[in-house]
């Protein structure tokens, strides 16, 4: 049962008018990888609503100011590489990014090329290459489709499935989706009160 544009609205009511650009667009992805029933799509529009900061933001934010840059990567930056950065996103995705996900050094520019996109934020040159394949994209060099909705669509869909997510949707694991998606839980409350949401309006 297709989700409607009203109901959309309902569980992200932060959406705005993106909602009605966006409704059709995860019909079809949903539809194509099998989130069906008010369990699955429950848990998928919770956690790409969360994540995309309910359906706004399409490529990932990387403008961190120093303090913020410490405490989100205390591996990777001290006070002096931190302040040397600061507000600099593409420098900051270059070094966060370089030599993991499959990406090249910094000088490669990979980590701002292959920063986080779509409405559960594809990251890294090994992601985009696996999603292109799945989704029949070249990604790989033209990574920005991943910020037009059928596509954010898509590869949030891509990964939910990839990943053996509605079976823990079905078994009501919803921390467990957390973890697959986020790596921890950050945003939990937010992520389980569109959960609930969703669960009241899909009746």
């Amino acid at each position: 049962m297709p989700i409607t544009s009203q109901q959309l609205l309902q569980i992200l009511p932060s959406a705005g008018p993106v909602a009605g650009v966006f409704v059709s667009a995860l019909n079809d992805a949903m539809a194509r990888f099998k989130i069906e029933g008010r369990l699955r799509v429950a848990a998928f529009l919770a956690q790409v609503g969360h994540e995309s900061g309910q359906l706004r933001t399409l490529v990932e934010n990387l403008n961190y100011s120093a303090e913020g840059l410490i405490r989100t990567w205390p591996k990777r930056f001290n006070l002096l590489t931190a302040t040397s950065v600061a507000r600099k996103p593409e420098q900051i995705a270059n070094i966060v990014y370089a030599s993991r996900l499959g990406n090249g050094p910094a000088a490669t520019g990979d980590g701002w090329r292959y920063r986080g996109r779509g409405l559960i934020q594809v990251t890294g040159w090994v992601n985009y290459q696996a999603c292109g394949s799945a989704l029949s994209l070249d990604l790989l060099t033209k990574p920005e489709l991943l910020e037009q909705p059928i596509y954010a669509a898509l590869s949030a869909a891509w990964f939910w499935s990839s990943n053996g997510l509605s079976e823990l949707a079905d078994a009501e694991r919803f921390e467990a989706i957390t973890r697959k998606v986020n790596g921890g839980l950050n945003g939990q409350a937010d992520r389980l009160a569109i959960y609930k949401r969703a669960l009241e309006v899909l009746v």
